[in-house]
């Protein structure tokens, strides 16, 4: 099945992925790359004033949309990179914040990799309960409610990962998510 095939046989997913001042390019690239190899449409949103970030390691990434024009339409998904302290950026987003208290509310899925389960999702009352996981080292782990071991953890409608290690399963586990056990990997 190619990816034109599975768009027009299963309905297209939609996928944001916001970005921040010194977010992760591996996170980032893995989330994007993934997903859109899956059939989503990924639009990639800035909490900046500005659309082009400078990633933690010095790549600069352009995104598509602002934050807020982002947050007028629906999303499938929502999955935040980490990086430090890119992930300090997307949790002081209050439109970003909104919008994944929407998603919570409403049952859909969202994720977090990196620092971003720690510093975003724990901050703000998002994570589901006890075991999720993030990048495996203080000051992040001791935030967190009994956090797994596990590189890639699954609970519910939320999603989190360790890190740039873990980022490619991250996203698969992410496009699984999105589509039907029937339809297995679509990646082309």
């Amino acid at each position: 099945m190619t990816s034109s095939s599975f768009t027009s046989t299963y309905e297209k997913k939609r996928v944001l992925v916001p970005i921040a001042e010194d977010s992760e390019e591996i996170e980032t690239s893995s989330i994007t790359d993934v997903l859109t190899r899956f059939g989503a449409d990924v639009v990639v949103a800035s909490v900046m004033p500005e659309l082009v970030c400078k990633m933690s390691r010095g790549l600069k990434i352009c995104a598509d949309i602002t934050i807020e024009e982002a947050s007028k339409e629906e999303w499938d998904l929502i999955a935040l990179p980490g990086g430090m302290p890119g992930a300090n950026h997307l949790r002081d987003s209050s439109t970003l914040v909104e919008m994944l208290k929407r998603q919570q509310e409403q049952n859909k899925l969202y994720a977090a990799v990196c620092a971003a389960p720690a510093v975003v999702l724990q901050t703000h009352g998002l994570l589901v309960g006890s075991g999720a996981t993030c990048y495996p080292a203080p000051p992040f782990r001791s935030t967190m409610t009994n956090p797994s071991d596990d590189k890639v953890v699954v609970q519910g409608n939320v999603v989190t990962s360790q890190g740039p290690g873990t980022s490619l399963l991250f996203a698969l586990s992410l496009g699984e998510q999105m589509v039907s056990s029937k339809v297995g990997f679509l990646i082309t």
